[in-house]
């Protein structure tokens, strides 16, 4: 009895090139900073066309593994920004149709930890950052309460100085942003009860005390589903990215 087989998939001779350039970046043969050949050497050395070098460089270049470094038209080894990478999965999390409902209780289950490692492992300057994000906790614009509301989980994911921890939960801050704002506007107390939370957060972390971060943290994201029942919020709605 004969096998089937699946069909060769094509693959584009410049998704080649790219694959052998990001395969030299991923195991530091080409390191951060370093300059490629000119377009024409590539060509020469891989032995296709520019335009096959060019078209490569530029898929590249849009995940953020390479730069063109200002004044020369050399492409630079580069390492992707936090919030590029935060960017693209956020998207994909919107086009698999992900809910308010699994953005919340990814948060629940990420933040009180590093809230916790945020307490073990901050600076003075990490300290000095929560500090002045919480001094916005007010805002009276729902737009930049929402805002703070984010950047106060981001510096105290930046505080755990876990990479990890830091790339993990951004996209899902990226995705909760406009369901937060709808809460802010709608819900009156929302802005005290943001603030009281991060009050004492920023306690356990500036006192080196785990057990009280990551406490009031639970405490902090539990008190975001009241809010959404009382925005009318249903956490069943897809995210927007």
């Amino acid at each position: 009895m004969s096998l089937p087989f699946e069909p060769v998939e094509f693959e584009p001779v410049y998704r080649k090139v790219a694959a052998a350039l990001l395969e030299r970046i991923t195991d530091r043969t080409l390191k951060s900073g370093d300059r490629l050949p000119p377009e024409l050497e590539l060509a020469r050395q891989f032995g296709v066309n520019r335009s096959t070098v060019r078209e490569a460089l530029r898929e590249l270049e849009s995940t953020g593994v390479l730069r063109r470094q200002r004044g020369s038209k050399l492409m630079m080894v580069s390492r992707p920004e936090r919030d590029a990478v935060a960017d693209g999965v956020s998207r994909a999390l919107a086009l698999h149709d992900v809910s308010i409902r699994d953005v919340w209780e990814s948060l629940t289950i990420l933040e009180p930890p590093i809230a916790e490692a945020a307490a073990r492992q901050r600076r003075a300057a990490d300290l000095a950052r929560i500090e002045s994000t919480f001094s916005r906790a007010m805002d009276r614009s729902a737009e930049a309460a929402a805002r703070q509301a984010a950047d106060f989980f981001r510096h105290v994911g930046e505080a755990t100085h876990n990479r990890v921890l830091m790339l993990a939960h951004e996209p899902l801050l990226q995705l909760l942003a406009p369901s937060l704002r709808t809460i802010i506007d709608e819900v009156a107390p929302a802005r005290a009860r943001i603030a009281t939370a991060q009050r004492h957060i920023l306690r356990g972390i500036r006192n080196g005390d785990p057990a009280e971060a990551r406490l009031w943290t639970g405490k902090h994201i539990r008190d975001y589903r009241r809010g959404f029942d009382l925005a009318g919020i249903d956490l069943a709605n897809r995210v927007e990215p």
